[in-house]
């Protein structure tokens, strides 16, 4: 469900899965509150264009849990990237994320090397993952 509402890039329906209070760490940007998070997901898919996400669990325990996850995207002059990255969240007693940290860093690709050629929004089932696609 993380993955497909990323890949909605609706930052007001992603912000909706963290707490209203949530403090979020993504790469050295530190952000507290859903607003300041609507706001970051706004800078962010203004830059980063045609995102397309992956996500895959790699550890749960308790409230908290880790992803790792790649993703592609090209800026407006038309070069490609992928990032590659790891989350940790931390849920609270509802459900809702309270904390996430992420380490992400960003690859230079050429358009050839694309991995991700689906439609816009929604990952198909049918599409690998990370690790079909050895990522």
């Amino acid at each position: 469900m993380a993955e497909d509402a990323w890949n909605s890039r609706d930052p007001h329906k992603v912000a909706l899965a963290y707490t209203p209070d949530s403090v979020w760490r993504n790469r050295a940007e530190f952000l507290t509150g859903r607003d300041e998070i609507v706001q970051f997901l706004v800078r962010k898919w203004n830059k980063e264009l045609d995102y397309r996400l992956i996500k895959e669990l790699w550890a749960c325990q308790g409230n908290r849990i880790a992803v790792r996850f790649a993703y592609e995207w090209h800026d407006d002059a038309g070069s490609w990237f992928r990032a590659y990255g790891n989350e940790n969240w931390e849920f609270d007693e509802r459900g809702f994320m309270r904390r996430r940290i992420a380490s992400i860093n960003d690859l230079p690709i050429s358009e050839s090397d694309r991995k991700y050629h689906w439609s816009l929004g929604r990952r198909p089932d049918d599409h690998p993952g990370l690790s079909d696609l050895g990522l």
